[in-house]
């Protein structure tokens, strides 16, 4: 499966256009986590926990909106898209989404 940001592959022809397709998570963070990044907060320096959290996420995201364009035959997934959102307190949503096409 092509996963790219591009709206086309370079030496690829789309034969087949098959629509929107996309993936996403919701995600909240571990409270012991929480914790220790509240105190990063203080002195400075990467998240790291919130960081992998936030890696994990993209690629379940990615993972869901590949699986949606196998089913429906594409074999690349065009122009993709991430989108973030908070849901609640300390909980958000990954969302990506892409053109689920056929290339030749």
């Amino acid at each position: 499966m092509i996963i790219t940001t591009l709206e086309y592959v370079p030496g690829k022809t789309i034969t087949k256009h098959l629509g929107l397709v996309q993936g996403s998570t919701v995600r909240a963070k571990h409270v012991g986590k929480d914790i220790l990044a509240g105190i990063k907060n203080v002195f400075g320096g990467e998240l790291k926990a919130y960081t992998e959290l936030l890696q994990e996420s993209r690629e379940e995201a990615i993972e869901r909106m590949k699986q949606q364009a196998q089913a429906t035959g594409a074999n690349a997934i065009l122009n993709i898209r991430f989108s973030t959102s908070s849901i609640s307190q300390g909980a958000s949503e990954i969302f990506t989404y892409g053109t689920a096409v056929v290339l030749d």
